[in-house]
């Protein structure tokens, strides 16, 4: 699992649009790379909508925002329109990106072990060094705490 400190794990994903989304087209600004369950629950919605309607503030502390999810690149789409989501969304369908970052973990679901993907965050700075690592964070409020987080990083 990266922490505060470790230098981010590179990824490639498409987003909605099915255009890809590297790590070093980041390089020189701050990224909010936010892991989330699935496209259209209400917790997951209410995150995205909550990084959505904060992406100006982000915007102008130089700090972009991603979220990724194993769902497809047509899902997100159609989450993104249904909900107005303006923040991208990285599609993980083999779950390298989620892997990397540690954010897989076996639970029990209807009695069966699946990997599910715990709620996290990663606050990169500039130089892609991860300066914080949230696990296991709740969707509601969440996103107004990270903005804080990436505030006293300028």
């Amino acid at each position: 699992m990266p922490k505060a400190g470790d230098r981010a794990p590179d990824f490639s994903n498409p987003d909605a649009d099915m255009n890809i989304v590297e790590l070093s087209q980041y390089r020189g600004k701050i990224l909010v790379l936010y892991f989330y369950v699935r496209d259209d629950t209400p917790g997951c919605t209410a995150e995205a909508i909550e990084f959505s309607e904060l992406e100006d503030d982000f915007a102008r502390l130089g700090a972009s925002v991603l979220g990724v999810s194993r769902d497809d690149c047509i899902k997100h789409g159609e989450f993104r329109d249904k909900h107005g989501i303006s923040v991208r969304l990285l599609a993980d369908k083999e779950q390298t990106t989620c892997a990397a970052y540690g954010v897989l973990q076996d639970r029990e679901v209807d009695g069966k072990m699946r990997k599910t993907v715990v709620r996290s965050t990663f606050v990169i700075d500039k130089q892609g060094i991860i300066r914080h690592a949230l696990y296991g964070v709740s969707s509601r409020g969440h996103a107004a705490e990270v903005l804080q987080l990436v505030k006293e990083l300028k």
